[in-house]
């Protein structure tokens, strides 16, 4: 087959799918129905890495392997018109130039678990596909270094089977034993050799250090070895996974309502922010219409957190610059957003606030002022912050043209959000792919040029002078009207209803006690959250919990792309690059 560029321009999906049938023929299998908002189709697994490279090749091609993970199939009773399969391996692919994306999956019986690499085609599928062979047993045939990555090298078995236990009591009691922990370290060290390093050059030997997973500058619970000659980072091995959760995991066993709290902590400085593609996720599936004044509110409460997430970034980043001030400023401000969070929803970092079909409660009195004293304190410290820090000769000269990348190659990586807009990319899913109402808001995209540590920092700062921008429209025009959809699927009716009518106190009781049923379907939201695209891809077998909760958040991808930017660089540029990035390892490792 003559892989050339493929001259396809048409942005439609049906006419993307007409094409892939033709080129194809009878390995594309099937063209599933589904809430997702673009084309999902069933290949052949022996056709997959050609398919992946033809829509590569597009004159408007899907260059960002946005997502790549599995579903056990096996408990799954709605499978109705799709191929049999007792796992999928799914890949979500997205075109910048065509904003769309299209899936593809492929269907794998229990008895040959393995899928080609596509690795050659992505080099992003490594680390997706290192955690899909962790958490199902898949393996990709052609692997550079088919590893576990969120689990303990020592770990057995793999936790996203449904037949893999979901609480802790269905263990047996743990405990480490002195040998134990001996075990668990050893297997910890490092052998350069299985990544393919050399212990020497030309007579001399590397260093081998440990930068993590206790390390101010790491940022959490995260290491990178690093193979260094001198102070020049000749490669390096970033190691994830000391902050997993199973929070995918968790899903299977809460109710679609319960499961909200757990969406805080994924991203935990960005508050309801995780809660608003989940909810919008499950009302695709559950067929809610929100009212203008929940849109609204949304809007208003997730751009509070991007501005605190934010300043939180800001003083970090400037910190790991060396500069010890910044961040007691900076996290004074932030305590200021908190305090008008707080006075909203009653809680400061993880609220909960969202629910199904509106919001936990309507906005309190009094709201307008509180909201608008920040709005009129935080411009002039944002110039202060320019003034003092981003204009100084000291910051400029550790920052500029250091840890470079341009759009090709954060679009290889699978980099999204402020960090792909740092390149020059005009890619915002507010503008791009509005949802929320959006559209409705008049801000800007603020964009970088050089892609440069720089310009990731002060892109932050505009873009936390456009979430002020929108905060003052929600203020200056929030919409009458209720909190909730009235929907008998969304959070439980008003209690004055629910003792007046029987029909309304039985809905009330199946609510709390069950949660609502959600038909059979698959639906996917993504939004722009405070470190990139975040999203949440909900498969619903008609029960009252997910069958399948796949969370794809915006830092594992940023992390697994440091490598390729640092090689040749020096270690205190890591340190800069580490701070710019905007990662916290809860988003990383879920």
């Amino acid at each position: 087959m003559n892989m050339d560029t493929v001259s396809i321009s048409d942005t439609s999906g049906d006419n993307l799918v007409k094409a892939l049938k033709q080129t194809f023929g009878d390995r594309v299998l099937y063209e599933q129905s589904t809430y997702t908002g673009m084309p999902v189709v069933w290949v052949t697994r022996y056709a997959l890495t050609h398919l992946l490279d033809y829509l590569k090749r597009l004159t408007a091609p899907y260059d960002l392997l946005y997502d790549l993970s599995a579903i056990d199939e096996r408990l799954r009773t709605h499978r109705q018109g799709l191929p049999p399969a007792d796992f999928t391996v799914f890949y979500q692919l997205m075109s910048i130039t065509r904003n769309a994306d299209i899936m593809l999956k492929v269907a794998l019986s229990a008895d040959d678990l393995s899928v080609p690499t596509a690795v050659q085609v992505f080099p992003a599928a490594n680390w997706y596909e290192r955690e899909v062979w962790d958490m199902f047993g898949i393996s990709f045939a052609g692997h550079p270094h088919l590893t576990r990555i969120l689990m303990p090298p020592t770990w057995t078995g793999h936790p996203l089977r449904k037949d893999y236990p979901a609480r802790a009591t269905e263990f047996d009691p743990y405990t480490l034993t002195v040998e134990g922990q001996e075990t668990e370290q050893e297997a910890m060290r490092f052998e350069p050799e299985a990544w393919g390093m050399q212990r020497e050059r030309d007579g001399a030997e590397f260093m081998f250090l440990n930068l993590g997973p206790n390390h101010p500058s790491a940022h959490g619970a995260f290491r990178v070895v690093l193979q260094l000659d001198g102070e020049e980072i000749v490669d390096c091995v970033p190691d994830i996974g000391y902050h997993h959760r199973g929070a995918e995991k968790m899903a299977e066993r809460q109710s679609w309502h319960s499961f909200i709290p757990y969406t805080d902590r994924i991203d935990y400085t960005g508050g309801v922010m995780n809660n608003l593609p989940y909810v919008l996720a499950v009302e695709k599936l559950a067929g809610i219409k929100v009212p203008d004044r929940v849109k609204v509110i949304r809007v208003m409460m997730a751009e509070m957190f991007r501005i605190t997430s934010h300043l939180l970034f800001l003083g970090t980043y400037l910190q790991d610059l060396g500069a010890m001030s910044p961040v007691f400023y900076t996290f004074s401000d932030r305590q200021r957003g908190y305090a008008v969070i707080e006075g909203i929803t009653g809680f400061r970092m993880h609220p909960a606030w969202y629910r199904i079909g509106g919001v936990m409660q309507d906005l309190p009195h009094g709201w307008e002022k509180l909201v608008q004293g920040f709005l009129d304190w935080m411009p002039p410290r944002l110039r202060e912050y320019e003034r003092a820090m981003m204009e100084n000769a000291i910051v400029r000269n550790r920052t500029r043209h250091v840890a470079a990348f341009d759009t090709a190659e954060a679009l290889k990586w699978g980099i999204t959000g402020p960090n792909l807009r740092a390149t020059g990319c005009d890619f915002d899913l507010r503008k791009q792919r509005p949802y929320s109402g959006y559209d409705q808001f008049d801000f800007e995209v603020p964009l970088g040029h050089n892609g440069d540590v720089f310009d990731r920092g002060q892109l932050r700062i505009e873009e936390m002078r456009q979430s002020l921008r929108i905060i003052q429209q929600c203020v200056n025009h929030m919409p009458a009207g209720d909190y909730k959809a009235d929907h008998p699927l969304t959070t439980p009716p008003p209690r004055e209803r629910m003792l007046e009518h029987i029909e309304t106190l039985i809905t009330h009781f199946l609510q709390v006690s069950w949660g609502p049923v959600l038909k059979p379907q698959e639906s996917l939201q993504m939004v722009e959250a405070t470190k990139g695209i975040n999203s949440y891809y909900l498969t619903s077998d008609g029960n009252t919990m997910s069958y399948r909760t796949r969370i794809r958040t915006p830092s594992f991808p940023h992390l697994q792309q440091i490598p390729s930017v640092m090689r040749g660089g020096f270690v205190p540029d890591l340190i800069a690059h580490l701070g710019s990035i905007d990662f916290v390892m809860a988003d990383v490792d879920r």
